[in-house]
């Protein structure tokens, strides 16, 4: 999706202050925009429905709280007022109202984990409240809450996702690509979720292990042709298809690990969920898929 006039500005801005107009047209190209939210203070729970990481869910009563296949009960991981945040989406793929709750089951093994995302309209809202997480949920400890404080954000390639042929030249390397990229990302210390833009990660494979068990049911084995192929078959259209569904396979939501709120996913990695674009547009938040990286 072509980026903002303002958006453009500003990486255009960037690349002349970095030095860095040999790779111009691919900075621009492949910088996405996203969503950033960061911690504003911990939560006391006055102020109902608001968007919030860890804690405690404001929840309608019609809601049963999710349980993992075992019964035990998920942990909570954040809620998202869609009223709030949705102005912030310059892609315009979010709900432009409701709320979004996440819940996770045990986090092991790092693929495949099993999640719920519920999607709860503006006007079934109406008398949510705060529900105590049960004493016992699939992720031991407790959490803390905090309110979350979102903006617009642009996302370049990260390192998995980063073509080092076409950034890189004899008076360019990784290390002044990194210093542009993180004055776009513009990352402050008390974020902790991200919406849209790239998964951390080693390989940029994540969202063909996403999109293969989305539309296959199946478990991704580490080679994106394998993928390729597998989700081929399935569709009508063949491998150009298959593209353009992992193309559209997006990041819902990034958690990072965080010492306040007391999140550690493996050693200090983050938790993703992802979606379907087609679906993400549909309000199907029951065809997600959830994983963790860790390095």
């Amino acid at each position: 999706m072509s980026l903002q006039q303002g958006a453009r500005q500003k990486l255009e801005h960037l690349i002349k202050e970095y030095d860095f107009t040999h790779a111009a047209e691919y900075v621009i190209e492949h910088t996405r925009q996203g969503v950033r939210l960061k911690k504003s203070k911990k939560e006391d729970y006055t102020h109902p429905c608001v968007s919030r990481v860890g804690g405690d869910p404001d929840l309608p009563s019609s809601i049963v709280w999710p349980q993992a296949s075992s019964g035990t009960p998920m942990t909570f991981l954040a809620q998202l007022n869609l009223d709030e945040i949705h102005k912030y989406d310059e892609s315009s793929l979010l709900p432009s109202s409701g709320m979004l709750y996440f819940f996770v089951g045990i986090d092991e093994p790092a693929f495949n984990i099993e999640h719920q995302v519920l999607f709860v309209q503006r006007d079934e809202l109406d008398g949510a409240a705060r529900r105590k997480s049960p004493n016992i949920t699939t992720l031991e400890g407790k959490f803390t809450g905090y309110q979350l404080e979102a903006r617009s954000s642009l996302e370049p390639p990260n390192y998995a996702y980063v073509d080092y042929d076409v950034i890189e030249d004899e008076e360019h390397d990784y290390e002044e690509y990194e210093d542009l990229s993180f004055a776009i990302r513009d990352r402050l210390r008390e974020d902790v979720v991200q919406i849209f833009g790239y998964p951390e990660g080693q390989h940029d494979d994540a969202e063909y292990e996403a999109a293969l068990m989305l539309l296959t049911g199946e478990q991704y084995k580490y080679s994106t042709e394998e993928a390729l192929k597998r989700i081929s078959e399935k569709l009508a259209g063949g491998e150009t298809a298959a593209m353009q569904e992992i193309q559209d396979t997006l990041m819902l939501l990034e958690i990072d690990s965080d010492d306040d709120i007391g999140f550690l996913w493996w050693d200090a990695g983050v938790l993703q969920f992802f979606i379907r674009k087609e679906d993400l547009l549909a309000g199907r938040f029951d065809r997600t898929y959830c994983s963790l990286y860790s390095s």
